[in-house]
Order: C-alpha cells, then structure tokens, then sequence
C-alpha cells in the first residue's frame, strides 16, 4: 500500500506544488533587504567594532599601562609598553593593536580598570594591505578623540541597563 502511495504522490507531483506554495509565499510577502550603501541597518549601543584608546576631560590619556588587556587577549592582538612618568605614575609608551589578528571579543574593554580601550560602534574600515590594520597609539587615540561624543554615550546606556 506504501508503494501505491508514493507513485501517487510522484504522479501528481506533490513535493513540487508544496515547494512552490512555500517559494510564492515569500515571493509576494514584503522584502527585508536592507540596500547597503544608502541604508543603515540600527545597531545596538553594545556593539564592537573600531578600538579607539580614550582621554579624560582635561586631555590626559586614560591608560595606566597596568598590561590586563593584554594578559586577557585570547588572540594576543595587544601589545602594551610602559614606562614611569615623573610624578610616578605610569603611561604606555607603545600600545599596538594588530586588527588582524584581533577577534572583536570585547574582553580588553571588559578587563581596563580605567575605561580607557573601548570598542565603538565603527565597522565601516578597511586596509588595503596587511600594515593597514596595524593600530598604534597614536591612530588608537586619534580615534577616541574622533568618536568620544558617541562613545560617551553609549557608555551611559551601558551603565543604565547593567
């Protein structure tokens, strides 16, 4: 009796029809594409994207070089050199960020005791070759100081939803 009804079943083509009932559902049913360039898909205030080192408000770098970011990078992406300043605090000297080898985990901006690396909401960056996406110090706070404003605020959502 199976058999009979697998030749009807392939007979009047029935995996077919259901197949095309369920393509002309989605065929008429309103389009989701986002068309790239010109529209922006919303994103989360929570989003990693683009390292930027920051700054306090009278221009002093926020980095104590106190190394954690780079002792949790499970990529090793970080490279973090100090020195002591005069007045006996410390400051980096180098901190390198290599793009590529980075993972966009978000551990280094959950392990900074000062808030000073901090992912933004920046995806649009590209390099067009390898030392493109090296980041120095100095590119990293050049973006914070780009992007502090968003930045700002995006740490204050934070802190209102944690």
């Amino acid at each position: 009796m199976g058999a009979m009804k697998d030749f009807v079943k392939s007979l009047f083509l029935t995996e077919l029809l259901k197949g095309m009932t369920v393509t002309g559902r989605y065929f008429f049913a309103r389009k989701i594409t986002v068309q790239y360039p010109e529209e922006k898909t919303p994103q989360g205030f929570r989003f990693r994207g683009l390292h930027a080192l920051r700054r306090y408000p009278n221009g002093e770098e926020r980095c104590i070089s106190c190394k954690l970011c780079e002792a949790v990078c499970p990529a090793m992406a970080i490279t973090i050199e100090g020195a002591a300043r005069e007045d006996g605090s410390r400051r980096t000297t180098r901190y390198d960020i290599d793009l590529t080898k980075c993972i966009f985990c978000g551990f280094c901006e959950e392990a900074c005791p000062v808030d000073a690396i901090v992912e933004t909401r920046v995806f649009e960056y590209h390099g067009e070759k390898r030392g493109d996406l090296y980041y120095t110090k100095q590119m990293l706070l050049a973006n914070g100081d780009r992007y502090e404003a968003q930045i700002a605020a995006d740490r204050a959502l934070d802190a209102k939803y944690r």
